[in-house]
């Protein structure tokens, strides 16, 4: 998936995705209950209320109500903006229903809560801070100006003075601890979801190239047979016209072309058999094709097997299954270390009889502490630093490691990240591991072909 690609995926807004039958289905709930509430404290409990403010209060929203029903189509989707005008409208609509039955010695007070809760799960940070702050006015305004409730008696319904100002701290503090609770974790659920999506469309594409391999293999052999006919024609052809010299050149033409088509996908079916063939590889013919779009982008990648992470004969090297997954997966966590690298990169591999090990480190800044713990995580925020001009072709967008962090555990893998050196940043030497450290495991019963190819006959897979 290309970077501008994932760019305009970030950019879509989940403030669009709500369908206005759901907020119309809403508000007829919403309708109901409110005047289910004032015929019962009418009829049942005898409250002198104001019965036709609360219709002009309620009678607004169903007529909202029926506007966007006949005048939208079924499937609107609506805009941000749309939302919030209209979620700022309920909060209106219930506050002037607060005001004239009694204010906050009203109990259903507490629902001021509900547009609070429904904006910080929609909308942006901005949007609902503007919902949230319009809705502590309001509450605001009701502590000290309503309509009390009286019984058709005269009695005046209200609670003690300290019990209405602690209602008022308790819708305060809720509509904060609500905001926030639900705000972060809504964003959170969608980050996730973006970023599973991100990470199939990368292992789509990535699967799709891996395809495209065995078509030209399949295209070259399929199409070498009526090229060599073509050829042979044409050379019978070139001495019977002997006598007949621009027809001559004519047949000469077509057997070079002959040829060159004949080279052209000779080309194309080795790049596609390799393709094809290399559904499995060595690890350091896996990590070597992983390396090699970044190898040009001004950081030097050294390439090793360290015997640290090696048991037994070194001689018998795995072959794994060249997955997209790995292949993607390894690819972004050179990327990102190449990125930040301030010189050179540092990719060690080995293995024991359980388990295939390969590290990714570099000479750069390593990983900020409080990012330690949250490696991994999606995020669709641009990662803007110096490295943006420093390496050529590529832009982060906060994307990558969480990718490559799943890709590679649906392979089996497990990642750890960490920080080769704890000296600060400055006291860092260029050239020297002190950077971040990435290590993958697999368990090689997840990724290894059955066959142990040794180190003499690697070249012969090719």
């Amino acid at each position: 998936m290309s970077d501008q690609s994932i760019e305009n995926f970030s950019g879509y807004r989940h403030g669009n995705w709500v369908n206005l039958r759901t907020l119309i289905y809403l508000r007829w709930f919403a309708i109901l209950g409110q005047g289910s509430a004032v015929l019962v404290g009418i009829q049942y409990f005898d409250l002198a209320i104001d019965l036709g403010i609360c219709t002009v209060a309620i009678g607004a929203s169903a007529c909202v109500n029926l506007f966007a029903t006949f005048v939208y189509p079924e499937g609107k989707r609506l805009s941000e903006a749309e939302n919030a005008a209209l979620v700022i409208f309920d909060l209106v609509q219930l506050s002037v229903l607060l005001f004239v039955t009694g204010g906050l010695n009203n109990p259903f007070s507490m629902l001021m809560v509900a547009p609070v809760a429904v904006a910080a799960s929609v909308f942006k940070g901005k949007t609902t801070s503007i919902i949230a702050g319009l809705a502590v006015v309001f509450v605001t305004l009701l502590l000290f100006f309503f309509q009390p409730l009286r019984t058709d008696m005269g009695f005046i319904m209200r609670i003690p003075l300290v019990f209405m100002y602690g209602n008022y701290v308790a819708i305060v503090i809720s509509m904060v601890f609500v905001g926030l609770y639900v705000s972060r974790l809504t964003r959170e659920v969608n980050a996730m979801s973006d970023g599973l999506l991100a990470t199939q469309m990368a292992l789509a594409r990535e699967q799709k190239l891996t395809d495209l391999g065995g078509v030209i293999a399949a295209a070259a052999h399929e199409l070498g047979t009526p090229l060599a006919t073509i050829k042979l024609t044409s050379a019978e052809l070139i001495e019977e016209l002997s006598d007949r010299v621009e027809l001559q050149e004519d047949a000469e033409l077509i057997r070079e072309q002959a040829d060159r088509c004949r080279d052209i996908l000779r080309s194309m079916g080795r790049a596609g058999k390799d393709d094809l063939h290399l559904r499995k590889a060595p690890v350091s013919a896996v990590i070597e094709e992983a390396a090699e779009p970044h190898q040009m982008r001004g950081a030097l990648i050294k390439i090793s097997q360290h015997s640290a992470l090696d048991e037994g004969d070194l001689n018998k090297m795995p072959q794994i299954y060249r997955k997209p997954e790995v292949i993607h997966g390894l690819r972004n966590m050179i990327q990102n270390a190449v990125d930040f690298a301030a010189s050179t990169v540092w990719i060690e591999y080995g293995w024991t009889q359980e388990n295939i090990t390969l590290r990714v480190m570099d000479d750069g800044p390593g990983y900020p502490n409080w990012v330690l713990g949250r490696i991994g995580d999606p995020s669709l925020r641009r990662r803007r630093t110096r490295v943006d001009n420093d390496r050529p072709g590529y832009e982060g967008m906060g994307l990558g490691l969480f990718i490559a962090k799943t890709l590679l555990e649906r392979t089996g893998a497990t990642l750890s990240f960490a920080n080769l050196s704890e000296l600060p940043r400055h006291r860092r030497k260029k050239g020297e591991q002190t950077g971040a450290i990435v290590e993958i495991s697999w368990p090689r019963s997840e990724i290894e072909h059955t066959e142990i190819i040794t180190s003499e006959n690697i070249a012969n897979t090719y």
